[in-house]
């Protein structure tokens, strides 16, 4: 894909304005954006005295264990599968 064929989206993050640019479509990273957006207004609203660095840290932290979870349910079902179709 070319410079040309990238997609350029506008979206919000916790007050911030950001473009992100790439291959997946306006409303997939939209709906990303919402969803971080979302979860570091969850973690402020528990800790409002958190600085953005630390809240951004925090809320990587939250969405990569969310996806280490699913990666590890996901490989299980996988075995889960295999061992069904042995």
């Amino acid at each position: 894909m070319t410079q040309s064929q990238r997609i350029r989206t506008q979206v919000t993050i916790h007050g911030q304005n950001y473009t992100i640019t790439g291959t997946d479509s306006a409303e997939h990273v939209m709906k990303v954006a919402a969803l971080v957006d979302s979860k570091m207004k969850e973690i402020s609203s528990i800790n409002p005295n958190l600085d953005t660095s630390r809240l951004a840290v925090l809320t990587a932290v939250n969405a990569v264990h969310d996806l280490v979870k699913l990666q590890e349910r996901y490989d299980r079902m996988e075995q889960e599968l295999q061992r069904l179709k042995d």
